[in-house]
């Protein structure tokens, strides 16, 4: 048969409340600094993504206005073109210089819409990238800082 011990059950006397109190104000201090230090970092972080969305309205901003102004000067051009068209047709003498007129406007019509459109495409791709600029080196630190947390 097994003895038992009878120091065994006084042991609990040894318990010291001023430890576990000692203990407990440490806890609750280290999770205060910890909750502190996290909201800190949301701060700056929502500041910083404010700061990247204001950055990215500008930038929208202004580059509907060089796609505005882009599109301004096509229509310019087109409509130039067409009244340069209408005043040489109204010294067409024969149906041959008719057709050729005709047919010259019309390939440089084609080509200047190729051109035009390049030219657009460019400025919007531009445009793009600037307007993504901003977000994606929000982005790449915001990856930073959480492998580094």
């Amino acid at each position: 048969m097994a003895t038992i011990k009878t120091d065994d059950v006084f042991s609990i006397a040894s318990f010291d409340p001023s430890k576990l109190a000692e203990s407990f104000r440490e806890f609750a201090e280290k999770g205060a600094q910890q909750s502190k230090d996290a909201y800190a970092k949301l701060k700056t972080a929502g500041e910083e993504a404010g700061k990247t969305l204001e950055a990215t309205v500008q930038t929208a901003q202004a580059g509907t206005v060089e796609i505005g102004l882009k599109a301004i000067d096509v229509l310019r051009v087109n409509a130039e073109t067409s009244l340069s068209h209408m005043e040489a047709l109204l010294g067409v003498k024969s149906v041959a210089e008719f057709v050729e007129l005709q047919t010259s406007f019309l390939r440089k019509q084609a080509e200047l819409a190729v051109d035009q459109a390049k030219s657009m495409q460019e400025t919007t791709k531009q445009v793009a990238e600037k307007l993504a600029k901003p977000s994606k080196e929000a982005a790449e630190k915001a990856m930073a800082s959480f492998k580094t947390a």
